[in-house]
């Protein structure tokens, strides 16, 4: 499938609970000793022969659901096409539907996202006629060049966009949805052009297993996680070996027992408390079976937790966090609106993990209540170090939550897709800035660990914190938005007060020269300067009478004062 076919994982379920999910891995050990004549192929295992029947099931019933057919026709079907039990079927056309579900839900956002992207194309576009216009005007033929080669690729762009947007917009009137790989667009693209064997394209397409929960059969039926004698046992049923014996007084077939393929669970220290507890209360956990290219099984068990209780009260304030792309900053924030000192004896949790240099984990605490985290390997070390990162900074920011009994007040940023692949700054920007993947980190921690978290709108932050903050409490421009981020939390308005009337007041005085001089690189006030000062003039008096959403608007007073702060530098 494409990659923004792949749902995200979300740390709470809509029931209220926790979505939890364990990755181990599985080393089966015990096999049946007979193999299908009508279902096996070559000298392939049980085990593969069913993960195979299981992954083309899946692929049948997404064909057959594309063409109308219900849920309970293809549950009968599908049994005695491919062997399989009555549940395993029924997990099959569940994943096939949700699919086809989802596929439907990107078309209306991807049509959103493309048509952004052909308007900004389409004014890029027009940029580039100009400026051919303007090198023929001027007689350069380097210029002309330059610019038909600029005009050429804009144009292969537009065409291309409008292209794909006639595509989505005929799926969405006939009730269609673009084609779907299984196996991944990406991997077949490079069988296609002899990159990739067949072999490794069959394997990805027939390498899964799953089977949902229930709670009146145990927890899992199909896929059972067992601790026995010290250890996790996962026994994997193989369905297309159960055979007939009869039927019933219903005319519905009797089958014999399936059998089972053993083998020890291998799970991370941290999570086998959970699972242990899991298997006592009888909670429904599913289990996926993933196949790796090298042979090994990788096993993925989720189920939904209670939510602990809250441990931290919002009338103490807040916790502000602002997020970079080297660390973190922080803000300890009384419940009126001030900073609050942090308490004696207050010692930052260090991770032990970090000790391969001595900067990689810093940490400067300020005695006002400002705190900043700085992992310069954030910004360049590769995924999987980089989670690993993101994990601990989330660990650290929880236990300061925890210790100081406040929720967590974070911005409620989206980058989205709509600006990716036309502006080449953004997209180096947002690549390299794992904000979401942060804020995801420590808005799972946090629930995990009963710790509030309020997300906030991001409007103005930083230019609030610059003006407002920064010379009255001697921090950063981070802490200033952590500060800001807190203080929007809690609920305050941000007023206009006489210390900033007097700095805009300053800046203008500044700017406008006493005498007549020469002009001079940084002086004298620039026409954009002087319109920027006279709407603030115009907004300034009537903002503290205004409501909070409008103060917060992206057209506000903050959003001159942005401008005027980037002018005047």
């Amino acid at each position: 499938m494409k990659k923004w076919e792949k749902s995200r994982k979300k740390p709470v379920a809509a029931s209220g609970g926790i979505k939890y999910t364990v990755c181990g891995e599985w080393f089966p050990a015990a096999y049946p000793a007979y193999r299908s004549k009508k279902y096996s192929r070559g000298d392939e295992g049980p085990l593969d022969t069913e993960m195979r029947l299981f992954c083309a099931c899946e692929r049948w019933a997404f064909n057959r659901l594309i063409e109308g057919c219900s849920r309970e026709e293809l549950k009968q079907e599908g049994q005695w096409v491919f062997g399989l039990n009555s549940r395993y079927c029924d997990d099959a056309i569940l994943k096939a539907k949700a699919v086809v579900e989802s596929q439907k839900e990107l078309l209306a956002l991807e049509i959103e996202e493309t048509e952004a992207k052909l308007a900004r194309a389409r004014k890029k576009f027009r940029w580039a006629e100009k400026d051919l216009d303007k090198a023929i005007k001027a007689n350069d033929p380097a210029k002309v060049e330059k610019a038909k080669r600029i005009l050429h690729g804009r144009k292969a762009r537009v065409k291309k966009l409008e292209d794909k947007l006639a595509k989505l917009q005929d799926h969405e009137a006939n009730g269609t949805i673009p084609k779907v790989v299984f196996g991944g667009r990406a991997l077949w693209r490079q069988v296609c052009r002899g990159k990739a064997g067949r072999e490794e394209w069959r394997d990805a397409r027939q390498n899964r297993l799953y089977a949902r929960g229930d709670e009146t059969k145990g927890g899992n039926p199909n896929m059972k996680v067992a601790y026995q004698e010290g250890r996790f046992i996962l026994a994997v049923t193989i369905s297309h070996l159960s055979e007939q014996k009869g039927t019933d007084s219903k005319g519905r077939p009797i089958m014999t027992r399936a059998p089972r393929v053993k083998g020890k669970l291998w799970l991370p220290e941290k999570h086998r408390l959970k699972v242990w507890e899991l298997l006592l209360t009888g909670v429904p956990y599913t289990v996926e079976l993933i196949k790796s290219r090298d042979g090994r099984y990788r096993v993925h068990i989720a189920f939904t937790m209670t939510a602990p209780e809250l441990v931290t009260d919002p009338n103490l304030g807040y916790v502000g966090l602002d997020t970079n792309p080297d660390g973190l900053a922080l803000a300890n924030v009384n419940y009126f609106g001030q900073p609050e000192p942090w308490p004696e004896g207050f010692i930052v949790p260090y991770p032990q993990g970090l000790h391969k240099f001595a900067g990689e984990f810093q940490v400067i605490v300020h005695p006002n209540g400002f705190l900043s985290i700085k992992m310069p390997e954030l910004a360049y070390s590769r995924s999987f170090r980089r989670a690993y990162l993101i994990g601990v900074l989330a660990r650290v920011v929880v236990n300061i939550a925890k210790a100081l009994s406040k929720p967590i007040a974070l911005e409620d940023l989206d980058f989205g897709q709509d600006r990716l692949d036309t502006d080449r700054k953004f997209n180096r920007m947002a690549v390299n800035f794992p904000y979401r993947k942060i804020t995801e980190a420590v808005a799972r921690k946090a629930y995990n660990e009963g710790v509030g978290v309020k997300p906030v709108r991001p409007a103005h932050t930083s230019t609030i914190g610059y003006w407002k903050y920064i010379e009255r409490y001697g921090v950063t421009i981070h802490h200033a938005a952590a500060l800001a981020i807190a203080r929007r939390a809690i609920g305050f308005k941000e007023r206009i007060t006489k210390e900033l009337k007097q700095k805009i007041k300053a800046i203008k005085e500044m700017s406008n020269p006493k005498v007549d001089t020469l002009p001079e690189e940084g002086k004298g006030m620039t026409r954009k300067v002087k319109r920027q000062i006279m709407r603030l003039g115009e907004k300034v008096s009537v903002h503290n009478g205004l409501d909070r959403y409008k103060q917060e608007s992206f057209y506000s007073v903050w959003h001159d004062l942005k401008q005027l702060a980037l002018s005047s530098r």
